[in-house]
């Protein structure tokens, strides 16, 4: 694994080196756009509609619409003058309990190992954070954009995870219901009871992404000429009654259960 970014966790006057890994990896199927006709992958031209020509990268600028239509030019050279300065840092503003920050602010996610001579302070601060069940509050700079992050323990390492800014949150209001919607209490009851016997220990290993796996066997079947067979569409049934629903799928469950109970019990 190649660190993307080698730098120190900075708290208090103390420095302890580090080396970050990427945690996470895309594993989308992408595709190539190719013309009907003869199969061509298509170019994607950079093309001006006013001097009806295409341009190079030395004819391009940046600039910011500020009104439909409407641009001020930015150059490099202004942009550089107010770049954030690069630093070799993860500086910790806080500890803090990571059941106190909401998951819609994280984004992305980073292994920190310890740097080449940093292996005594990184395992002093993962000890004490242990100890604590803190995580750290923090800012980095990557790519010339500070970011805000969390730095956190995980059993094998430290990790950080880049986070939004608080303004960066959209608001929920807007979807709030307009009036109290009235529930009976024993849709309650059995809601509860159904969400209890759904209740089970995270496992992320049983979690796969099915579409993905039927998307590239598909593609397998294509390159290797076989027929392909479509899945048919399931239709959502109509729940008619809430009540019916909940028994039905709390009889579900327990049907479920007892198939994969063992035999003998």
């Amino acid at each position: 694994m190649r660190s993307l970014w080698n730098g120190a966790i900075s708290f208090g006057l103390v420095n302890v080196p580090v080396k970050m890994y990427a945690a996470t990896t895309d594993k989308d199927v992408r595709f190539r756009t190719l013309h009907r006709e003869c199969h061509t992958p298509i170019q994607y031209r950079k093309f001006c509609p006013t001097c009806d020509k295409e341009v190079g990268a030395d004819d391009l600028v940046k600039a910011f619409e500020y009104e439909k239509g409407r641009f001020v030019i930015v150059t490099q050279e202004e942009l550089d003058a107010l770049a954030v300065a690069q630093t070799r840092s993860i500086d910790i503003m806080d500890f803090v309990n990571l059941s106190e920050i909401d998951p819609i602010y994280f984004y992305k996610s980073y292994y920190l190992a310890p740097g080449d001579t940093g292996h005594k302070a990184y395992w002093l601060l993962r000890r004490a954070m242990e100890a604590t069940g803190k995580i750290a509050v923090a800012r980095i700079v990557l790519r010339n954009k500070q970011h805000l992050a969390a730095v956190r323990v995980l059993p094998e390492c430290l990790s950080l995870a880049l986070m939004f800014y608080p303004d960066e949150i959209r608001s929920a209001a807007p979807l709030a219901p307009k009036q109290e919607i009235q529930v009976h209490e024993n849709e309650i009851k059995m809601a509860t009871q159904l969400i209890e016997s759904l209740s089970t220990l995270f496992v992320a290993a049983k979690y796969t992404d099915d579409y993905r796996a039927e998307l590239l066997q598909m593609i397998e079947s294509k390159i290797a000429g076989d027929a392909v067979t479509l899945p048919q569409a399931q239709q959502p049934g109509k729940v008619i009654d809430l009540m019916e629903a909940l028994k039905a799928s709390l009889a579900m469950v327990e049907e479920d259960r007892k198939a994969r109970r063992p035999t003998g019990d």
